[in-house]
């Protein structure tokens, strides 16, 4: 059986992308969870990593003697290994574009990323307003998004970006996550595809894995002392 070394389910967005795609495309997997400690070389998270991954980082999936230790990597054997799943969109066209977009997320909206932690257990509106304020990056990473979302959802007509779910809104799953914990302002249509984001068995089974982990990591947080 495939297995899926993952971290804390409340911060690390990277592993929630293959771990959501798993879990909505149905495919049977282990969960092999690490928790975070910190990132120092000689830290229990990248010490029970060594061997394992070469970049000592996570997501890692390993199918039998076969390592994959990136997240769109992971994404591309899933779809190769089953291709009934569909996990990219079935027309061509439409297939690039979901490679472009999640490219596009995998290497790009660093300022959003850097000021917004993923933190699902947290509601932070005031910190959010700050960073909206105060923050151009963010401003523009979001104008980005609402820009892609809002052109892809007119023209495959929803629910999700490409019509049905795929490895696209598995990707943003936790950019959604993101925009939902800081209160960022989105307009309607936005707001309501990040809300069926959230209903998705996958992503609320992930949700509630993260509510229960209950493991507060400081070093994850610079923004609060405590819960």
């Amino acid at each position: 059986m495939l297995q899926l070394y993952i971290g804390n389910k409340n911060y690390s967005s990277w592993s929630m992308r293959p771990w959501v795609l798993l879990r909505q495309a149905g495919i049977a997997f282990e969960e092999k969870p690490l928790r975070f400690d910190s990132f120092a070389p000689d830290s229990q998270f990248k010490t029970q990593l060594a061997g394992l991954s070469p970049t000592g980082k996570v997501p890692l999936l390993v199918d039998g003697d076969l390592r994959i230790w990136d997240s769109l990597a992971i994404a591309e054997y899933l779809a190769e290994c089953h291709p009934d799943k569909h996990l990219w969109p079935q027309e061509r066209s439409a297939r690039a574009r979901a490679r472009s977009v999640v490219a596009e997320m995998h290497s790009g909206f660093v300022p959003l990323r850097s000021a917004c932690g993923m933190n699902i257990e947290a509601q932070l509106p005031e910190a959010g307003a700050l960073i909206w304020r105060d923050n151009a990056g963010v401003r523009a990473d979001v104008a980005r998004l609402v820009q892609m979302w809002d052109a892809l959802l007119q023209e495959f007509g929803g629910p999700m970006l490409f019509g049905e779910f795929s490895i696209a809104d598995a990707f943003y799953a936790p950019v959604c996550m993101r925009l939902r914990t800081f209160a960022l302002p989105l307009p309607a249509p936005i707001a309501a595809y990040v809300q069926r984001v959230h209903a998705l068995p996958g992503v609320r089974a992930w949700i509630e894995g993260a509510l229960a982990e209950q493991d507060f990591r400081p070093f994850e947080e610079p923004y609060r002392l405590s819960r």
